[in-house]
């Protein structure tokens, strides 16, 4: 029955949240079973300019760490926010959504050929953080029962916790200004620059991504009941009263 239950919730989650999450979780149990090394998986400019060792690229973001409190941390929140936006803003855009994962891997990537950083998930994760953020600003947050904040507060606490732990705070402020790059881009912007917009959407991707709508089918003239106006002409003129003389 758990089996059952478990599985329904996971078929319900939306694809792009349960794609990401079930292979950063895959590539945790692979290192700790030995199958791979992480050493195999961190960002390293020179193995892939050199040696073309291009699975870093992608590798870089599935990792984060051995299984303990900051792995489950970070799959939580990952699991959490990439879910509500998946299902919020980008409902039915599951194309938009993929090009915004691409958007901030992309400029991650960029940034991490001048920093030294070798996994980068984390702040991925922070993006995801940071973008639903700004489109709630209204909700309220309460951070393990100690603090009560809006949602745009959230990335900063995380920051601050993250510097708590003793982790270097460069990976959640990349994720915080890539955030930020891609909200002023997509949300700001536009209002401001004649609905001008940046980021597009592939039709590619979209084709391949998002489900056709289906044509509302609207019978031929002859077969619709009742003389009612159906939406797809424009009214006819009234009929023609004739007066006797």
């Amino acid at each position: 029955m758990a089996y059952h239950t478990l599985r329904q919730e996971y078929m319900q989650m939306p694809p792009v949240t349960r794609a990401y999450t079930t292979a950063c979780v895959l590539t945790t149990i692979a290192v700790q079973l030995d199958v791979v090394s992480p050493f195999q998986l961190y960002f390293n400019p020179l193995l892939i300019l050199k040696q073309f060792q291009i699975w870093r690229v992608l590798t870089t973001f599935l990792f984060f760490g051995n299984i303990g409190f900051n792995f489950l941390f970070n799959m939580i929140f990952t699991y959490r926010y990439c879910r509500m936006l998946e299902e919020g803003s980008f409902r039915s855009r599951t194309a938009d959504f993929v090009m915004m994962f691409l958007f901030g891997a992309t400029s991650m990537i960029i940034w991490a050929f001048f920093i030294n950083l070798l996994f980068l998930g984390q702040a991925l994760t922070i993006m995801l953080v940071y973008i639903w953020s700004r489109r709630n600003p209204y909700v309220r947050m309460n951070f393990f029962g100690v603090l009560n904040f809006q949602a745009p507060y959230l990335p900063w606490v995380l920051l601050g916790f993250s510097i708590l732990l003793g982790n270097t705070p460069w990976i959640d402020l990349m994720g915080i200004i890539v955030g930020h790059c891609y909200y002023y881009l997509e949300d700001v912007l536009p209002l401001y620059g004649d609905n001008v917009k940046v980021l597009k959407t592939p039709q590619f991707l979209k084709h391949l991504l998002d489900p056709v709508p289906e044509e509302e089918h609207v019978p031929p003239p002859e077969y619709r009941p009742g003389g009612f106006n159906w939406g797809n002409e424009p009214d006819a003129p009234p009929p023609e009263v004739q007066h006797d003389n």
